[in-house]
């Protein structure tokens, strides 16, 4: 008989990694068109899986388990439609259909189901705000939180843009085709914007014991990899946004250490750091390069190879760094770039400059990671010896973080200032 913990465990894990694979293929053996049907089919699947398997025991393979549930949910419920029963009744017999078999594709399609299903709901009868949210919703299973968090918006707002996108599909016969060829190009940005999210998502993951979600961002690679690999979608800014994956990807192994707590970058062990992904980082940038364009992804591709070039935190080139995101902020200014701005100007002691843009900075925006916010802002004050502002400041970052590591690394910094010794 399963623990209900371990079981609950299981299944959420289950449901992080399993999520969009099984989306991906029930929408290839069924049809795109019943994209709202799956995801309920799936989430009753879990919900099964975890009343089940508190009582029973776990099967030998769970996620075969899970996909069987939620096939045989799905068919129950188009077979409930009855407007729909003519599809329903040209469909293969269920027991007779492989999900496994991989189908054969043209040159000019995507191949990968999950890449195509990303592709599909980047629809542009859609709005592409709400491209972005129902994507993120279906291939990764993300809460509206996460996805909140990850557009700095508000919950409600990402629950109307879902909403919203499901109306048009509904109103909308043809929405949510497969594109190929040339159409592919015209929902290549979309899909960057949703591989360099959930990349994001995985590196700074918003859930309380799992800082860093190494299947997500491995996943995010394999995604973007593919993408680059297709002709149609070789662009600088696919390149460039392969390049930032390699070198985030590349500090993995150095940014926690044996007990899972949080080290951070100026105290990282360099040698851990994988060179091969830095090799390729600068291959995929300069590749990125040869082009004409400037991309916001190549920005952001040449600021993370400097820290990796960089051999050590004090010999990081702080002035380049200044420029670049200066230069970032003129394609697309947000938040977080600000804050990243701050903390170069904390480094190079411009100290009157980094107070400047911090207080342009709207901490309301930050959503789940208004952590950063604080963070950051007590560094500031500490730094300018405004010791009982960092204080304040690092309290309200304590208190706005679900992060274990998280939590743990800011009340070292805490102690720090009430032991009167000024943050490094």
């Amino acid at each position: 008989m399963g623990n209900s913990n371990t079981t609950r465990q299981l299944v959420d894990h289950l449901f992080r990694h399993e999520h969009g694979k099984m989306v991906a293929i029930l929408s290839h053996a069924y049809g795109i068109g019943y994209l709202e049907p799956i995801e309920d089919a799936i989430q009753e699947a879990f919900f099964k899986a975890l009343r089940s398997w508190s009582f029973n025991y776990i099967p030998d393979n769970p996620s075969a388990w899970l996909l069987k549930v939620a096939k045989n949910q799905l068919l129950d419920q188009i077979r409930k439609r009855k407007t729909r029963q003519k599809h329903l009744d040209s469909l293969s017999p269920p027991e007779k259909r492989s999900f496994d078999q991989d189908p054969v594709y043209q040159a000019q399609e995507i191949a990968d189901s999950q890449l195509r299903l990303i592709f599909a709901c980047c629809d542009p009868v859609l709005k592409r705000e709400d491209q972005v949210a129902l994507t993120l919703k279906t291939i990764s299973g993300f809460s509206i939180k996460e996805i909140a968090s990850s557009l700095l918006l508000p919950e409600e707002t990402i629950k109307k843009r879902i909403q919203r996108a499901r109306r048009t599909i509904a109103q909308q016969e043809n929405a949510l085709r497969i594109p190929a060829g040339k159409e592919l190009g015209k929902r290549l940005r979309t899909v960057q914007t949703i591989l360099y999210l959930l990349f994001n998502e995985g590196y700074h993951s918003l859930m309380a014991d799992e800082l860093i979600r190494k299947e997500l961002c491995a996943e995010a690679m394999r995604l973007c990899k593919l993408l680059n690999d297709h002709p149609e979608c070789q662009s600088p800014a696919t390149k460039a946004l392969l390049s930032l994956m390699c070198f985030h990807a590349a500090r993995f192994e150095s940014r926690l250490d044996d007990s899972q707590q949080i080290i951070l970058l100026k105290d990282q062990d360099r040698s851990r750091w994988n060179q091969q992904l830095i090799q390729l980082g600068h291959l995929y940038l300069q590749q990125a390069s040869t082009w004409q364009a400037l991309e916001p992804y190549q920005i952001e591709a040449a600021i993370a190879g400097y820290h990796c070039m960089a051999p050590s935190f004090q010999d990081t080139n702080w002035a380049e760094l200044h420029r670049l995101y200066r230069l970032l902020l003129q394609y697309k200014s947000n938040p977080i770039i600000l804050l990243n701005l701050v903390v170069v100007l904390i480094q190079l002691e411009e100290l009157e400059e980094a107070h400047l843009v911090f207080s342009h900075v709207d901490g309301e925006r930050f959503g789940g990671r208004t952590y950063l916010y604080y963070a950051v802002g007590a560094e500031l004050f500490s730094k300018r010896l405004e010791q009982e502002k960092a204080k304040v400041f690092l309290k309200h970052a304590i208190s706005s973080t679900q992060s274990k590591s998280e939590k743990e690394l800011l009340q070292l910094k805490l102690q720090q200032l009430l032991n009167n010794t000024p943050l490094q």
